[in-house]
């Protein structure tokens, strides 16, 4: 069923006629006509019966009549949703990785969401990046620069990490690596310097997190998922010198939208707590 359609047949049982309706909703008469017979026959039911000049409502119509009432005044209170949330309104998709979702921004997203209840944001999380020229999200957070895209790029911030491994073991501690094709980041760059195989590669900071934890592995991790580990006597952190650039990618349209701008600052916002921290 049309919205605009279903508001004609109230508008006729409340006018009498189609040239009152007609010049209620500022359409043609014909066209008045034309849609509440289609009605018709969508539903198969009369709608109004002709008496003394008048359009009188058949008992199908009012019943008919009660469900486009209810749908008006949800579309009334759909009209004043706005009205009554504080601050900007809007929906906002965010991707990154799935550790920065867990360990940078979801831990402060709850204070976020309740002091801008018009806002809802959806996390797209993966270690694949989305692709942004097909619109897959509004908001990505990147841990290497893109090369070029239609897209307004800016950096958070960078990264402290953090080489660790065990204090005593038997014989060299496994090696925990990242996938050859993030060669060029700076983990992977200080890993070569240690002329040993790699026995564990993988792109999840946890998995790489875990076995450390077991303190019979080594590997380099960011700052965001090794808290717990820094304080842990039977491994040996190491803080190197290179950092870790985190950029935001934000799509061009949204650059002035106020539910974007407000959202990108809490993003900023999580990325200067957690280096202060």
């Amino acid at each position: 069923m049309n919205w605009d359609d279903l508001r004609i047949i109230a508008a006729v049982r409340d006018e009498g006629t189609y040239a009152g309706a007609s010049a209620r909703l500022r359409i043609d008469e014909t066209t008045v006509g034309r849609r509440l017979s289609r009605i018709e026959r969508a539903l198969g039911l009369r709608l109004f019966e002709a008496a003394d000049g008048v359009r009188r409502p058949t008992r199908q119509c009012e019943a008919v009549l009660a469900h486009v009432e209810a749908m008006a005044a949800h579309a009334a209170e759909i009209d004043r949703v706005g009205e009554s949330l504080a601050g900007p309104v809007g929906r906002l998709r965010i991707a990154s990785t799935n550790t920065v979702a867990e360990e940078v921004l979801s831990p402060r997203a709850s204070d976020f969401l309740r002091a801008n209840p018009g806002l809802t944001l959806q996390f797209l999380t993966s270690s694949e990046n989305v692709k942004f020229s097909r619109w897959e999200a509004d908001l990505a957070i990147r841990l290497r620069k893109p090369d070029k895209g239609d897209f307004a790029i800016s950096k958070l911030g960078d990264i402290r990490i953090y080489y660790f491994e065990p204090v005593a073991t038997e014989g060299e501690p496994m090696l925990c690596a990242y996938p050859d094709e993030l060669g060029t980041i700076p983990e992977m760059q200080f890993l070569r310097t240690k002329k040993a195989r790699a026995r564990c590669v993988t792109d999840n900071v946890r998995v790489i997190r875990n076995l450390i934890r077991a303190h019979q592995a080594a590997g380099v991790l960011p700052e965001y998922v090794c808290a717990d580990l820094l304080g842990d006597r039977r491994l040996r952190a190491t803080l190197l010198p290179k950092r870790r650039d985190v950029w935001l990618l934000v799509q061009n349209h949204l650059k002035r939208d106020a539910a974007a701008r407000v959202t990108i600052d809490w993003v900023r916002a999580c990325f200067q707590e957690m280096s202060r921290s």
